[in-house]
């Protein structure tokens, strides 16, 4: 057996880079850190692109042409697979059909995430087509959701498959060859990079890097940046601002249902345990404008969320919800009796941009800061 040098320093960074950051994107998918998620989704692409160009243009082994996908050598490599001395120097057959599903599942993967945040969360380069195909929405996350699971099932098949060569061909150190690029083989095959090859590795690296310090020092960025903007709804309706907004939190027209708003504006005299009746043509006025603006009419996603969870029933309490017990399970009950909150329907403590028509996980204020 003969120490070769197979793995270039490129290839073994985009190993290592790709599974980290691959890591990260499954444990940031949460509506919690879904800024982060995408972030990742996109560091993942730059990967992809470039290994996408090593696979036709890099060092041997990395080539996609060297890779033993098909029949024939599958089939003679299971047939020997108890066999010590292995002939196949980079991939072998089946590790090659893994890889190369890997990199199309990943690309799907980030193209479907990249559709479904701009149509369900109007975020990103995508949130152009929130719009169009909002109601459509729970199809591109449960194709991203299933390509992901997929994605789960190559990885483990991935890890599997090493674990069984360093079980069976211990000899050609396969595991120890992802860190070090040296392998034993039964010929010498060492690789060499050409100035092309290093300077595009350099480029594509720097790009990788800027990348993600650009994200850090700019977060709100046409990547991840929301369509939705503040509303100013004094400029909207008045009234609604001056009779709703004096008492409590002002509650946005987009989180409650037609039939909800209809409900509250007809029995206003016993307005949660309040006196609240207004003149008849300012209670009219108001209404028309929350029917207006109602949960049927918006395209966020705490609107259909809240229109789901409400249905046919009449509430029209939005902590009396579902949604909103799912999202506040979390929250000591004491977090609601702090002298800042003081009950579940004060959004606004924690909301910081409610009452303009936001609800964006990264303007929720800390919990730590009512405890």
């Amino acid at each position: 057996m003969k120490k070769s040098y197979i793995w270039s320093l490129p290839t073994r960074v985009f190993h290592f880079l790709f599974a980290l950051f691959i890591l990260f994107a499954f444990l940031t998918d949460d509506d919690e850190f879904l800024r982060f998620h995408a972030i990742a989704g996109y560091s993942i692409l730059i990967l992809l692109i470039f290994r996408v160009y090593w696979g036709y243009f890099g060092p041997k082994y990395s080539l996609f042409k060297d890779f033993p996908a098909n029949k024939c050598e599958a089939k003679e490599f299971l047939k020997n697979i108890f066999d010590d001395k292995q002939k196949y120097i980079g991939h072998n057959p089946l590790a090659s059909y893994v890889m190369i599903a890997m990199l199309i599942v990943t690309f799907i993967v980030i193209i479907t995430g990249v559709l479904a945040y701009g149509i369900q969360d109007g975020k990103g380069v995508a949130s152009f087509l929130n719009d169009s195909f909002f109601k459509k929405m729970k199809l591109f996350k449960e194709i991203h959701e299933f390509s992901a699971n997929f994605l789960i099932f190559l990885i483990v098949a991935h890890l599997a498959g090493v674990a069984v060569d360093r079980l069976l061909h211990k000899k050609s150190e396969t595991l120890n060859s992802i860190v070090t690029g040296y392998k034993m083989t039964q010929e010498d095959e060492t690789i060499k990079l050409s100035f092309f090859q290093k300077l595009f590795a350099i480029f594509m690296f720097v790009v990788f890097i800027a990348f993600l310090i650009f994200n850090l020092y700019k977060p709100n960025n046409a990547l991840v940046a929301s369509k939705f903007q503040a509303i100013d709804y004094k400029r909207q309706n008045i009234a609604f601002v001056n009779e709703c907004g004096s008492c409590h939190t002002l509650y946005p027209p987009n989180l409650l249902p037609k039939k909800s708003w209809e409900l509250i504006m007809s029995d206003l005299e016993n307005h949660f345990g309040d006196d609240a009746s207004l003149d008849e043509d300012i209670n009219k006025e108001i209404l028309a404008f929350l029917v207006k603006n109602s949960a049927e009419t918006s395209t966020t996603k705490a609107s259909w969320n809240f229109l789901n969870s409400i249905g046919n029933k009449d509430i029209i309490a939005l902590s009396k919800t579902s949604y909103w017990e799912k999202k506040h399970k979390k929250i000591p009950k004491d977090v609601f009796k702090n002298e800042k909150v003081k009950s579940v329907a004060n959004c606004k403590a924690c909301h910081s941009d409610i009452e303009k028509g936001l609800i964006e996980y990264e303007n929720i204020k800390n919990i730590s800061d009512f405890i």
